[in-house]
């Protein structure tokens, strides 16, 4: 991330240890501790229309956030804030990463993906 100028205005992370380990590593890389907040939302079986509500109460209107959680439920939010429904044929690998690109923050539809990166094509970025 680093290597492709990545930089986030909010990191949000599932309180489950691995993902919170991770965003944790992340956040100290591109020197925003300040910006990672866990959010119980991210647990498997979490809300997705509860993410989306406290994304949009988020301070300051971030305009990139990074979002650390699981499968699938990475999988299916990418899906609804694309394709308005859960269910696409969308996987996202361990450690990989997605860019979404969003005008207004809605719960469906609302997202234009703009590219999805496995860990080997990342690699090769660094």
């Amino acid at each position: 991330m680093k290597a492709m100028g990545l930089s986030f205005d909010l990191i949000l992370t599932s309180p489950y240890v691995r993902a919170r380990q991770t965003a944790e590593i992340v956040a100290e890389e591109l020197h925003a501790r300040k910006r990672l907040e866990i959010a119980d939302e991210l647990k498997p079986g979490g809300s997705m229309d509860e993410l989306i509500e406290r994304l949009g109460e988020a301070g300051g209107s971030p305009e990139s956030v990074l979002i650390v959680g699981h499968e699938p439920y990475l999988s299916s939010l990418i899906s609804m804030l694309v394709f308005g429904k859960t269910g696409a044929s969308i996987v996202m690998k361990k450690a990989g990463l997605c860019k979404l690109s969003v005008e207004k923050l809605e719960c469906r539809g609302c997202a234009a993906l703009e590219w999805l990166l496995t860990p080997k094509v990342m690699g090769a970025v660094g």
